[in-house]
């Protein structure tokens, strides 16, 4: 009968040992330590692309644009106020590059008009020509030559250096986007 109170006792108990608790929490901490640097890289390479994705549509919108309302259609860098900015002019964090944020513009009654704006994000360098870019009709040409931007991580840590951390989108005089991976200047 003395045995069955025993063991009876130490079920009742339950829970863990100091022992067991601290060799739990001390794994916990391990595979926290191990998997933060993947999180953070599965992060900026998310940012990345999101950037990416947002100028290829912003690009492709302004050619559309143009092509639908006959009238040429400007995408250009803007500062925190959504207006444009003058070729090489740095926005509020100090950037020269398109992360300022973008805007696509119609000109109405001579005075130009915001269409879409892209805020600023500036945790994604994106670099490219400074000058602003014009879409014409009828067939949504790009004034100039063929354009690109790189598009990468404002601070490449160990883990996010690479091409697989970068994308590259070319403008055809065409007015055509395309995205790739990788720098622009990158052989495939």
């Amino acid at each position: 009968m003395q045995m069955t109170q025993v063991v009876f006792s130490w079920r009742m108990r339950g829970g863990f040992t100091l022992i067991e608790t601290l060799v739990a929490v001390a794994i916990l901490a391990v595979i926290a330590v191990m998997t933060t640097p993947s999180f953070v890289a599965w992060h900026v390479r998310d940012q990345v692309d999101a950037r990416a994705r947002a100028l290829l549509s912003t690009l492709s919108y302004a050619r559309s644009e143009a092509v639908r309302r006959g009238v040429r259609v400007t995408v250009c860098r803007v500062d925190a106020a959504g207006h444009c900015l003058a070729a090489g002019q740095a926005c509020r964090t100090g950037a020269a590059d398109w992360s300022c944020g973008w805007a696509v513009t119609v000109e109405r009654g001579g005075l130009p008009s915001v269409l879409r704006a892209q805020a600023e994000m500036a945790a994604v360098n994106i670099a490219g020509t400074q000058t602003n870019l014009t879409f014409t009709p009828p067939a949504g040409q790009l004034i100039g030559s063929f354009r690109s931007f790189d598009i990468a991580p404002r601070f490449p840590t160990r883990a996010t250096q690479g091409q697989s951390w970068r994308r590259c989108i070319r403008i055809a005089a065409g007015g055509r986007p395309r995205i790739a991976d990788g720098a622009c200047g990158a052989t495939s």
